[in-house]
């Protein structure tokens, strides 16, 4: 797994979040991993499409505040 890739998904962690926003955040970062670990799937569009998701999962986060 690229680097870049790898650091995306260091911000998809819910651990710290209160339960009901870590209801919200979980589903998102599993799809994210699962993004991450499917075979053929690599390169910057890859890390774009999880800054990209990054960025929605913000948005529910923020939604269930």
């Amino acid at each position: 797994m690229h680097p870049s890739t790898q650091a995306v998904l260091e911000h998809f962690k819910y651990d710290h979040l209160p339960l009901q926003l870590q209801v919200v955040s979980r589903p998102v970062c599993e799809l994210a991993h699962v993004m991450a670990e499917t075979q053929g799937l690599d390169g910057p569009e890859l890390t774009v499409g999880l800054r990209k998701l990054l960025e929605a999962k913000d948005c529910f986060v923020r939604a269930a505040l």
